[in-house]
Formats: C-alpha cells, sequence, structure tokens
C-alpha cells in the first residue's frame, strides 16, 4: 500500500510544512539551551592556609582594591564590584565599610557576609 492513496495534494503540503515547522522548532529549541561546561566557569575563593589565623590575614582596602579583588569577596560578582569601584571613583575614596551601603546592590546582610576581611585605609585624596 501505498501512503500517497490516502492523502490529498493539499494534506502532503499540510505535513511537509508541519515537518519543517517542528524541525526549526527543534532547532531553536536546541540552540537557546544552555550548554555550558566547567571550563566557562571560574571559582575565586579567598582561603587562607592552614597555619594561618583568620586575624592574620590581610583585610582587603575598600580604597585600592580593584575590581577582580573585589570579587574575590563572598556576595560580590562582577558586575558589583565594578558598581563598587565606580561609586569610589565618583564619590571619592571610602571613609567607613558601612558606606558600602550607598552602592546600589548591597544590603546589610550582603555586608555582613564579608565586613571583617575589608577595610578602608587611608584616604588617597
Amino acid at each position: 500500500m501505498k501512503l500517497g492513496r490516502f492523502l490529498t495534494k493539499s494534506e502532503w503540503g499540510l505535513l511537509i510544512l508541519t515537518s519543517v515547522f517542528l524541525c526549526l522548532m527543534a532547532a531553536v529549541l536546541f540552540a537557546a539551551s544552555p550548554r555550558g561546561t566547567a571550563a566557562d566557569y571560574t571559582i575565586t575563593t579567598r582561603t587562607p592556609p592552614a597555619d594561618v589565623t583568620p586575624e592574620a590575614l590581610p583585610l582587603l582596602d575598600l580604597n585600592t582594591a580593584t575590581a577582580g579583588e573585589l570579587e574575590a569577596l563572598d556576595g560580590i560578582g562582577p558586575a558589583l564590584a565594578e558598581r563598587i569601584v565606580q561609586y569610589r571613583e565618583e564619590n571619592g575614596p571610602f571613609t567607613a565599610v558601612e558606606e558600602l551601603l550607598y552602592v546600589q546592590g548591597i544590603g546589610p546582610a550582603t555586608l555582613e557576609r564579608f565586613c571583617d576581611e575589608i577595610t578602608v585605609g587611608e584616604a588617597q585624596g
């Protein structure tokens, strides 16, 4: 039995169009799905050596830290680190750690995570 005997020309056209549409939709969904690998991600931590006490670790100075150094703090990603640097450039050096609360995206809970790891050194005019 041939399938052509059971379908009209217009039905064949609809069948072909539907097949093409479904294939295109599958291709779009496949292209939109995330396919990241472990090599796409970098995790930076500030883990002290075993023989160093937390009190002996140097504090990160908010007035001299780069965006990359700020990203090492718990809860600070690339965008937030850039906002901290931008805030410092626009408003001058920090005079207190609590001034970080003026940076969009940093609230009391975020600041609490890393407040014991940062300091504000001498104002660098």
